[in-house]
């Protein structure tokens, strides 16, 4: 479960940092790298929103650690 975690921890991470790009430079390194809305890059996008929602998990596990 710890693995699991760690990895969505790094992709919400990638994410985050690609929404900073977009909100300060206009730059959407997922459209950049893999095509504006693309097959690719539509997958990029909804692998990364489900890493988000099960980010939320994260909020009620703080305190039990």
């Amino acid at each position: 479960m710890k693995g699991l975690d760690y990895t969505v921890l790094i992709l919400v991470i990638i994410g985050a940092i690609n929404w900073g790009l977009i909100g300060f430079f206009g730059l959407d390194l997922v459209a950049f790298t893999c095509g504006s809305m693309s097959i690719l890059s539509r997958i990029i996008y909804a692998v990364i929103g489900l890493c988000g929602l099960y980010a939320i998990s994260f909020c009620g596990r703080i305190g039990k650690n």
